[in-house]
């Protein structure tokens, strides 16, 4: 069966909108990173000049910024301020995304599997607690951590997110509704007890889920600025947002003028572990974002 040709025109018409506004978004999205790469081999002279290039026109391509970042360390240790932000970076978020996902994947199975009373009432407080703004509880979370003497620590940033959040908690919910409740059944049938069910069968089927949310949280803690601005006084303790806002710094006042290709450079090295974690994990992510129902 063939369409009229209005339909056809019409048809053709709304692709060509879509297909603009595709292209649109995604220069959006792609040119300011590019100008971040293209100017991070550039020198400082090529780098102030007016008249855009992709090669410096004076110097060409050169790694001195990358050279000045990774150079960056700590006067009395020599230890680079980029391997002290990243390891400490690893910690304050590799440990909550990972105790996030178990305990928020286990309040999400109870929500979604186990009929108990007062869940939807339970349910509805942890969706309420999505509302309310982080920057409202700051002084109240503040005052809290200083006296269970917390404060240049890093528990402040772990222990609040390693139980799971309420975003969490909701998006593995709508996953695992998804699952049937056949497959309950039949782990019953098998002699399994609910930790068994959760361990046994759950946790196998929402992988995808967990990948994802697994990514969305570490990308969050990776990029917490406010966080360890606040809790965080000892400069061995710095993360890698730290490190970068302090070597920004430096690099606004040397004496040749504002260093830009070091700052973009420092840019481009921060934001690699992102991309590289997004590229392994990008079909994971696509399928737990995409299978995941908006059920209540």
């Amino acid at each position: 069966m063939t369409l009229p040709k209005s339909h056809s025109g019409s048809r053709i018409r709304s692709n060509i909108v879509v297909y603009t506004g595709l292209i649109v978004a995604s220069l959006l999205v792609v040119l300011p990173f590019a100008i971040i790469l293209v100017t991070s081999f550039k020198s400082i002279t090529d780098a102030q000049s007016w008249e855009f290039s992709l090669v410096g026109k004076e110097d060409g391509l050169t790694v001195q910024g990358y050279k000045l970042f990774f150079k960056y360390s700590d006067y009395d240790t020599g230890i680079p301020w980029l391997l002290t932000g990243f390891l400490n970076t690893m910690i304050t978020s590799l440990v909550p995304t990972i105790g996030s996902l178990f305990f928020g994947a286990l309040a999400a199975f109870a929500f979604a599997k186990i009929k108990f009373r007062m869940s939807k009432p339970f349910f509805a407080v942890i969706l309420f607690t999505m509302m309310i703004p982080g920057t409202i509880l700051m002084i109240p979370h503040y005052l809290m951590y200083e006296s269970f003497g917390w404060i240049d620590t890093f528990l402040p940033l772990i222990v609040p997110g390693f139980f799971g959040g309420a975003s969490l908690i909701f998006f593995l919910r709508q996953f695992m509704y998804g699952v049937p409740d056949s497959v309950i059944e039949a782990g019953k049938i098998d002699g399994l007890s609910w930790p068994g069910i959760f361990i046994r069968i759950m946790l196998p089927l929402v992988v995808p889920a967990l990948l994802a949310q697994g990514l969305l949280g570490f990308i969050g803690h990776y990029n917490s600025y406010l966080g360890p601005l606040l809790y965080l006084r000892d400069p061995g303790r710095a993360t890698l947002q730290l490190v970068v806002a302090n070597f920004k710094s430096a690099a606004m006042g040397t004496s040749q003028g504002r260093n830009y290709p070091a700052l973009m450079a420092c840019c481009i090295v921060t934001i690699m572990p992102i991309l590289i974690l997004y590229t392994i994990f990008q079909k994971y992510f696509v399928e737990g974002i995409a299978t995941s129902g908006m059920k209540l």
